[in-house]
């Protein structure tokens, strides 16, 4: 089956600009703008370590 590069790059486009966000956002404000930040740089390394977990459980 071929697959798009939507299909490819859609996710990893996604965690890029909520990254993006997340760091400029650490920048420019406090208190609001710092729980953004956390929020959207940590919901990368949720992610792949909820992927990682279910790897390894299917081994």
């Amino acid at each position: 089956m071929r697959r798009g590069l939507w299909m490819i790059f859609r996710w990893p486009l996604l965690l890029g600009v909520l990254s993006l966000l997340g760091l400029i956002s650490a920048l420019v404000g406090d208190d609001g703008y710092d729980l953004f930040s956390w929020l959207t740089l940590g919901l990368p390394l949720a992610l792949v370590g909820w992927v990682s977990w279910r790897l390894t459980r299917r081994v």
